[in-house]
């Protein structure tokens, strides 16, 4: 349906819902690198302008990547929930923005969020992004509340959690070890310990899951672990009776992009239903963790929708969420800056889409995290970051990566410290999740309200961590 706005006395038309959300996004180097940006400002503005006018109800009819051809979309579609949705339809995205706006102002709208989630199409959040004020999607990120749980418990109010990534170059055990130690005396490691391992040896990968399996028993911490392989290898390390928590996956708004990284949907489900085979949870059963990011789709050269039209990137990325809450994880995180400046190019960019991500995932009912992070050929800076930190934080996102030094020596990108995390919490009054925050008080490492003292106060046997690797 070809759709016109008049703008300062010039009339712009836009031929699809298509190429009218890439037009109403706010600006970015990848959509311009595949051709469906505005041209102008002023075409931006128009486009945004138009965009509002659509009904939500357009989007149950004119499908931005086909139905008939793509896996994810006849997923979602099939999965919409016709009666949450009840409540929404006839509105326009305009007034679909003020009334999540009046929604998060209300002391119920944390639930009548939520209770729209599942009648939620990822385009229809993607497309309520592109009119709103950075300060929009906070207000209403904040007042949504997407709890997950394994042996901690995501997403609760007041609580900002956090990723310890201790990755290595030669995945050496001893090293990732004392990285493990040093992230535990400052607080870390409450969403997951997590490690991107250098290499894809399905035995690597199963002596990392047997030493963070031992630490945890060892020291009785209340937390989950996962190595960030490939979800056919986590297969068959459940199958060869590894100790596996969660189960981890790359995932895309589209078939195609899934098919470059070597999965469908088929095998996200055999992956599952493996992970909650082994009821290794103590206070939940979410075993999934996804990491997605702005740009993927493009980068696999799958970013085509409806008649051969480039999709934006950020719609795409929401439709990753819409794929992602079918399995119901516990964790996924936007790795908003790592794809580079190809897609994202600088700091203004990169937390405008730290800030949609988080909005999307939030809106749509699944618990989102954030890496917050630029690689270092991109024009952003740490200042950036720490802004970005701030407004997320503020937003209620359920969790950050932070590594050590803030510098992950073996992926080579800039992410957040330890300590940036516990800045946050002593600035905004956030804590760790609630069953790792007793185990730090437990251990010396906080004290009764929560605050991390570190390793003055630790007891002395955690330093025995460092010795784990070598056994």
């Amino acid at each position: 349906m070809i759709r016109r706005q008049t703008l300062d006395g010039h009339s712009y038309e836009f031929g699809s819902l298509v190429e009218l959300m890439a037009k109403a996004t706010p600006r970015r180097s990848g959509d311009e690198l595949a051709g469906c940006a505005a041209r102008s400002e002023q075409e931006r503005a128009a486009a945004q302008w138009a965009l509002a006018d659509v009904s939500l109800d357009c989007f149950l009819t004119e499908m931005v990547v086909p139905y008939e051809t793509d896996e994810v979309t006849r997923l979602i579609v099939d999965e919409q929930d016709r009666t949450a949705f009840s409540a929404l339809s006839g509105l326009t995205v305009g007034g679909f923005r003020d009334w999540l706006l009046e929604a998060a102002a209300r002391r119920e709208g944390s639930a009548l969020l939520g209770s729209i989630a599942p009648g939620l199409l990822p385009e229809m959040v993607a497309a309520v992004s592109k009119i709103m004020r950075n300060q929009d999607l906070i207000a209403v990120a904040k007042a949504c509340r997407v709890q997950a749980g394994f042996r901690t418990t995501m997403g609760l109010s007041g609580r900002l959690a956090t990723r310890l990534q201790p990755n290595h170059p030669t995945d050496d055990l001893r090293g990732i070890a004392a990285e493990i130690l040093d992230g535990l005396l400052l607080g870390a490691g409450d969403a997951v310990v997590g490690i991107n391992p250098a290499g894809d040896s399905p035995q690597a990968c199963a002596d990392l899951s047997v030493m963070m399996d031992e630490i945890r028993r060892s020291y009785e911490i209340p937390m989950q672990s996962c190595v960030l392989t490939h979800v056919s290898t986590t297969i068959g390390l459940i199958e060869a009776g590894v100790p596996v928590d969660l189960v981890f996956q790359s995932i895309g708004g589209t078939e195609g992009t899934n098919k470059s990284f070597g999965v469908d949907i088929a095998m996200l489900e055999e992956g599952w239903a493996a992970g909650r085979s082994l009821h290794r949870g103590t206070v939940g059963d979410n075993v999934m963790y996804f990491e997605t990011g702005q740009g993927s789709s493009l980068s696999a050269g799958a970013h085509l929708g409806t008649d051969g039209h480039p999709v934006d990137e950020q719609t795409l990325e929401a439709r990753s969420y819409g794929l992602a809450r079918h399995f119901e994880p516990l964790l996924l995180n936007t790795v908003v800056g790592f794809i580079g400046p190809e897609y994202l190019y600088d700091g203004k960019q990169i937390i405008r889409a730290g800030l949609e991500d988080h909005f999307c995932g939030k809106l749509l009912g699944v618990p989102m995290g954030v890496d917050v992070c630029f690689t270092n050929h991109a024009q952003a800076d740490f200042d950036d970051m720490d802004t970005l930190l701030t407004l997320l934080a503020a937003a209620g996102v359920n969790y950050v990566i932070t590594a050590p030094g803030g510098d992950d020596v073996m992926l080579g990108y800039q992410s957040l410290s330890y300590h940036d995390a516990n800045v946050m919490r002593n600035v905004l009054g956030l804590r760790c999740a609630p069953e790792f925050e007793q185990w730090l008080i437990g251990q010396g490492i906080a004290d009764a309200a929560g605050r991390v003292h570190g390793l003055d106060l630790a007891s002395s046997s955690l330093r025995e961590l460092v010795g784990t690797g070598a056994r």
